[in-house]
Formats: C-alpha cells, sequence, structure tokens
C-alpha cells in the first residue's frame, strides 16, 4: 500500500487524498460567481449562499447582502409562496412530502424551507423535516433546506425572507415555508407568503377553541388533513364547524372568502381541489391588485424588522452596554432600581458620546 506524506494540516491531508479538491473560503467567490452558479441550477452553491445569509459573521453577512442585491437586479419571477402551518402533529412534513409531488407532476418546480424549533435551553435544531419529506428529498427537482428558527419569535428563521429571494433566482415557482406550529407570534409568516394555509386535525370541539384567533384570521385557507379511512366522519364535522368559524371572523382583507376543505396525505385525497383554490387565490387577488399591494406592504414591514434587528445587534455590541449591563442587572434582581430606569441607562450610554 503506498505511503501518504503525513501532513498536521487537515485540509492538505484531503487535497493530497484528492488533487481535485480545492477548498476556498466563502470570500473567495464574488458576488457574481454566486449569482452565476444559483441560476445555473448549482444546488451546494444555493445551499452555501443561504449559509452565508444565515451566518452573523460579519464578513458572512457583507458578502450575502452582496448577493441579494445582485438578484434584486434581475427582473422579477412570476412564483407562488405558501406559508403552511397547524399545531405539532397535524402533519405538515407528511402533508407537504404528498403536495410537493403533486405541483411536480403539474409542472411546477417547488422548494421547501423548512423551519425547525430550536431549544431555548441549548440552541440546538433536530433539522429532521427533510428525513420526513422521504419521497420529496430524494427527487433531484426539488430544493429542500431545513433551518433552525434561532430566537426569531414569528416561527420562521431571521433570513427566511432572503431565502426565498434566492430560492426564486434559482428557478423555483414555488416556495412552501413550513413553519414551527400554531403560536400568536406565529403570525410573521404571513409577512413572508402570498398563500397562508392553515392545517387542522380531524375532530373540532376543543381543537375549534384551542386555535389562536390571530391564525385563522390569517389564513386563506384551511384543511382537515388525516380525513382517511374512520378519521373521514371527524373530519367532516370539523370541516362544517370551521366553515361556521370563519364567517365569524373580520373579512379578508384582500377580499377573498376564507375556504375550508379536507384532504389526506396518505392518499392525496383533496390536493388537486386545494392547489385548485390556491391557483383561484392567485388569480382574484391579482386582478383586485391586492397581491401587489401585500408584496409591497411586506417589503416594507421587512424593511424596519430588518432596522430593529440591526439597531439591537449595535446596541448589546456597544463596549459601554456590555460593561453596564451586568450592574445593572444585579441592581434590578435585587430590587434597587426599576427595569424601566435601567433601560434609560443604557440607552444613554448608547446614543450618548462620550464626554
Amino acid at each position: 500500500m503506498e505511503d501518504y506524506p503525513q501532513h498536521s494540516n487537515p485540509e492538505e491531508r484531503s487535497k493530497h487524498l484528492n488533487p481535485n479538491l480545492r477548498r476556498r473560503s466563502p470570500r473567495s467567490l464574488r458576488p457574481e460567481d454566486y449569482l452565476r452558479g444559483i441560476r445555473s441550477g448549482d444546488r451546494p452553491m444555493l445551499s452555501r449562499a443561504i449559509t452565508l445569509i444565515e451566518s452573523t459573521h460579519p464578513e458572512h453577512r457583507e458578502l450575502a447582502q452582496e448577493i441579494i442585491e445582485a438578484c434584486l437586479q434581475l427582473p422579477p419571477t412570476s412564483t407562488v409562496r405558501i406559508g403552511i402551518t397547524g399545531a405539532p402533529g397535524v402533519g405538515k412534513s407528511t402533508f407537504i412530502d404528498s403536495f410537493g409531488q403533486y405541483l411536480l407532476e403539474q409542472g411546477r418546480r417547488p422548494a421547501v424551507l423548512a423551519i425547525d424549533p430550536s431549544s431555548r435551553i441549548s440552541g440546538g435544531s433536530i433539522l429532521g423535516d427533510k428525513t420526513r419529506m422521504e419521497t420529496l428529498s430524494r427527487d433531484p427537482r426539488v430544493f429542500i433546506r431545513p433551518s433552525p428558527a434561532g430566537e426569531s419569535l414569528g416561527g420562521v428563521a431571521q433570513k427566511t425572507r432572503e431565502s426565498i429571494l434566492l430560492c426564486e433566482t434559482a428557478g423555483f415557482d414555488t416556495i412552501i415555508v413550513e413553519t414551527v406550529g400554531v403560536g400568536q407570534s406565529e403570525t410573521t409568516v404571513r409577512a413572508l407568503v402570498d398563500i397562508f394555509l392553515l392545517l387542522l386535525q380531524p375532530g373540532a370541539g376543543d381543537e375549534l377553541q384551542g386555535i389562536k384567533r390571530g391564525i385563522m384570521e390569517m389564513a386563506d385557507l384551511l384543511a382537515v388533513n388525516k380525513s382517511e379511512g374512520e378519521a373521514g366522519e371527524a373530519a367532516r364535522q370539523t370541516q362544517r364547524a370551521y366553515q361556521n368559524a370563519v364567517h365569524l371572523l373580520a373579512p379578508q382583507t384582500s377580499g377573498w372568502a376564507v375556504k375550508v376543505l379536507r384532504c389526506s396525505a396518505l392518499t392525496r385525497e383533496g390536493l388537486a381541489e386545494l392547489w385548485q383554490l390556491m391557483t383561484d387565490f392567485c388569480t382574484f387577488t391579482r386582478e383586485n391588485g391586492f397581491w401587489e399591494r401585500n408584496r409591497r406592504e411586506q417589503a416594507r414591514h421587512w424593511l424596519h424588522q430588518s432596522l430593529t434587528d440591526h439597531l439591537q445587534q449595535l446596541f448589546y455590541q456597544h463596549p459601554a452596554v456590555q460593561k453596564e449591563i451586568p450592574l445593572l442587572e444585579e441592581a434590578v434582581s435585587s430590587g434597587r432600581l426599576s427595569p424601566f430606569r435601567a433601560a434609560q441607562q443604557l440607552i444613554r450610554l448608547f446614543i450618548e458620546p462620550k464626554p
């Protein structure tokens, strides 16, 4: 057996074993290199670009924004952005696996951005959505990207909007955003998508009481999943209950009348009807002008959200603030200072220059 030279550097060892291997830092590629690769269908390049977007490293963020700006210079594409949410256990990932296959049969090119919950204790995320979409994840025509939700209150990863733009640049015309689960803060997803689908379990009653009103008011379509077999009658009862409930909510700003239907991810029952309703929604909102107004309003929303995120980052990185926070935290926790007064002092340190 040939003796390979010993290298202390792991990268040098890898290059010796595989002479064609060339590891380059993200900055060694220019924004136009990323753009060219993304537009040509280079999946690894698309994944690398999304990784840059999700990175907190300043150099990565700068490069990511240059890539985003390059994408924005391209002619707009005709895409549909679909948000899918529902209580844990409702079968979101299994539903997307079946629905994605149906979209492929209709000639669509779906991309799935699956958001996994992050642990508040360890900060870790399982990122298991791709394994739950067994059939779809094996299809080379589909792009699936699991991302950790992190500290995002909206149930979606902080950089999901930019990831959507990259997927659209890569030629995917149907972007599915699977969110963490139902919660009041989950309504942030509405500022990312064109259509918001709420999946429901068969069996109304307590479930109807448990669904947050804010989610109901934001949903454009409601689908009772798992309606196959013995659950069929329970699914019909749930459908009727929600059809009655949506009439009690305020009218949609889009003018669209919310629809409730039944479906099954296992038998694919109702998927054709669901896609037809989504198509009808797109046609309806484009004709009455809501589609364009909504996307413009979403862009304004994310401008202000980006300002908030950036200012918060600058605030906590400020040397004087970092030095004073532990002292003020101790004063607040011991009752010697009110949280409001402590916050005022920290803000003063941030905005007032040193004498």
